[in-house]
């Protein structure tokens, strides 16, 4: 990786510019051409480092979402996976470490949708799916620092939900797939929308200040950069200590996302959830050693779920509306 590459990776995953010509503002900041920066971001998005560049909305804002978890018979893994893949709402499925082994992310653009994916694939598959609906977020924006330290915007208290008008969910659907590698993104993306550049550029600096747009940039692949040692750790917390620390464990330098989400008796007692990445399992598990010394976590029951495989890994699907693609 050159000194461009990881400039344009580590330091446009948020504040992307809200201009009509993005990737030029880009180049004069870098000392580089508009070209340079596009073929750049071209190569990196080619070599799966680069998922897509635009907007992460904050959990359940807008739409509905929730983490979902299978335990799959090791014979059944592969094929159970792949249908699950393939529904259009889930944007995330892994293989972890644990006899719970399959987890994915469900994003639909109301409950009553989402409630129907976790219905088919329980009916399909014969398997439980256990669903782990988010209640409190401590730090979720899905930026990855590649120096590996940097200030954390660490939140609290259950996500707030947003109205989006017709034109903002036409907005929404277009932005689903991410900006494209053209001198004016902006434009294409109001085109698709049915809106003005300016009323796109608008509309997005404003979902930012509501906080229903967490951030705007470049959105890495961390596996590609590699972070190939990827860990869920989850503890048993009282629910009246379980905001406290998740605060706590969200200020965390080496934690990428912190969260509280609902148990699911008898199956799945543990409440509180942060995400650690490193290079090397032992570095995960180093800082974990760490962290769990620093907040006192060794009362509470625990476990580790390290990634093994990826299966799907993509932007959340926030609408049904299609964007029209120019070409």
């Amino acid at each position: 990786m050159n000194s461009l590459d990881f400039r344009l990776l580590n330091d446009f995953q948020r504040d992307f510019p809200l201009v009509s010509e993005p990737y030029a503002l880009i180049a004069r900041t870098l000392g580089v051409s508009r070209d340079e920066v596009l073929d750049t971001l071209a190569k990196l998005r080619g070599l799966g480092a680069v998922g897509r560049i635009g907007a992460v909305f904050r959990p359940n804002a807008i739409g509905a979402s929730t983490l979902a978890a299978m335990a799959v018979p090791a014979d059944r893994l592969n094929t159970v996976a792949r249908y699950v893949s393939g529904f259009r709402e889930v944007n995330h499925n892994y293989q972890r470490e644990h006899r719970i082994n399959l987890w994915f992310v469900v994003t639909a653009p109301e409950i009553g949708r989402l409630n129907q994916v976790l219905g088919s694939i329980e009916q399909t598959t014969g398997l439980e799916v256990v669903s782990l609906p988010l209640l409190e977020e401590f730090h979720i924006d899905l930026g990855f620092d590649l120096h590996g330290v940097g200030a954390k915007r660490v939140s609290g208290g259950p996500p707030p939900r947003v109205s989006i008008s017709p034109a903002g969910q036409r907005l929404v659907a277009a932005l689903q797939d991410g900006l494209d590698l053209v001198p004016r993104p902006y434009a294409v993306l109001a085109a698709r929308a049915g809106l003005s550049e300016s009323k796109v550029l608008e509309t997005l600096a404003k979902w930012q200040d509501l906080g229903l747009v967490r951030r705007f940039g470049v959105v890495v692949r961390h596996h590609e950069l590699g972070f190939g040692a990827n860990a869920m750790c989850v503890w048993d917390v009282p629910d009246a200590k379980v905001s406290a620390l998740g605060k706590a464990l969200a200020a965390e330098p080496a934690v990428t996302l912190c969260y509280r989400r609902a148990r699911v008796l008898p199956s799945w007692p543990f409440n509180l959830y942060c995400m650690l990445h490193g290079r090397e399992r032992a570095e995960v598990m180093g800082a974990l050693a760490g962290i769990e010394a620093r907040h006192g976590l060794g009362r509470y029951r625990d476990d580790v779920l390290f990634s093994v495989r990826r299966f799907k890994q993509t932007g959340a699907r926030y609408s049904e509306l299609e964007a029209q693609r120019n070409g």
